[in-house]
């Protein structure tokens, strides 16, 4: 049996984590949790990020991040507000192509109106407007990664010609808040389309998530919780025409794994205890696998977002306790059969979208 088959025959095991750490002010402490993680063949780190708090800019950390891990995906939150879209697809295909195809992008929005007078370009709006807008912005970031064909440098230098401009396409795109006519100015990202991720615990993202994450992050404090908000995200993304088996659903929890081995607190044995941060999980590693195997072969998730309460701490025991445990039990993989995020995850690399219109034209 493959150590990325589950006996239950499920869909493989993800497995992602958090790698924030406050007041880290060099790359270095997120290089060592992002190897850390590596090491444990984990799918993907995240990094948070807002206008609202100070520190390192995530994408900017990841992408120093890239050159020092080789297989782990790294997943930056930017926010689509206050920013431009064509700014926003630019800088995560580029972290696209530094990690040779690892970049993700968690999808978040800014609503506050401290934050909007940091820009002055806008007054605060509802999370409604503002996750509509954030879907727009996904939706044109697509486009925009497929408006160069995979081909359209040619790099000829007898002619000197370096781009096919037969290849590069506008994508005359027109939203509510913005449009954006294109082409990008870097090329189709190793991915063809880096992963988004959107946190769809709230009822404001899961329209978005539905339609246009890759993997979604839903903080459920029990199996039954994440199996109804993962069987709503997928009939969701039936509903406007995509193949709900292409979604990933993770179960987000906050994980203290304490300093020694010990049985789950009194309300933890039979899930996490909600809290304000999110479901909580505390107790030891072997017990955390226990829970992660119980609701993925239950079939009420495609694998879990893990948020360490103290970064280094939880991490090594999450690596060498949690995941080296189910690993010896067939339930995660112990190396990356492939080496981009969507391989990690199971998810095909998208067609050009326009590359497909032009073959599918008369000559």
């Amino acid at each position: 049996m493959s150590a990325t088959t589950p006996p239950s025959g499920r869909g493989p095991l993800h497995i992602a984590a958090a790698v924030d750490q406050a007041g880290a002010t060099t790359a270095a402490p997120y290089i060592q949790l992002a190897r850390l993680a590596e090491r444990g063949a984990l799918d993907f780190v995240t990094l948070g990020d807002s206008f609202a708090r100070t520190g390192l800019d995530a994408l900017a950390v990841l992408a120093r991040v890239a050159p020092d891990t080789g297989r782990v995906g790294l997943v930056p939150t930017v926010t689509t507000t206050h920013t431009e879209p064509f700014h926003v697809q630019a800088a995560v295909a580029t972290l696209d192509w530094v990690s040779h195809g690892r970049a993700g992008w968690a999808v978040d929005v800014s609503t506050t109106a401290a934050e909007a007078k940091l820009f002055g370009r806008r007054r605060a709006a509802s999370r409604d407007e503002l996750w509509r807008e954030a879907g727009e912005v996904a939706d044109v970031a697509r486009r925009l990664w497929d408006s160069w064909e995979d081909d359209a440098e040619i790099r000829d230098v007898a002619t000197g010609r370096f781009i096919d401009r037969d290849k590069l396409h506008y994508v005359d795109f027109q939203g509510a808040a913005f449009s954006v006519r294109g082409p990008s100015i870097v090329p189709r990202p190793p991915q063809g389309h880096p992963v988004i991720v959107v946190d769809a615990t709230a009822e404001h993202a899961r329209a978005t998530a539905a339609r246009h994450a890759d993997v979604a992050l839903v903080r459920a404090a029990s199996p039954a919780q994440a199996d109804a908000a993962r069987a709503e995200l997928r009939r969701r993304a039936a509903a406007v025409g995509r193949d709900p088996g292409e979604l990933r659903v993770l179960a987000a929890l906050v994980v203290d794994l304490g300093d020694g081995e010990q049985a789950a607190q009194p309300g933890h044995g039979g899930g996490p205890l909600p809290t304000a941060a999110g479901p909580l999980y505390r107790g030891g590693p072997v017990d955390l696998a226990e829970l992660i195997a119980t609701w993925h072969e239950a079939g009420a998730v495609d694998g879990f977002h893990l948020t360490p309460v103290e970064p280094r701490r939880d991490l090594e025991r999450l690596v060498n306790g949690t995941v080296a445990l189910l690993q010896h039990r067939g339930l995660f993989r112990t190396f990356y059969p492939g080496a981009t995020l969507r391989e990690h995850l199971g998810l095909a690399r998208p067609a050009n979208r326009y590359a497909a219109a032009t073959v599918g034209s008369p000559s």
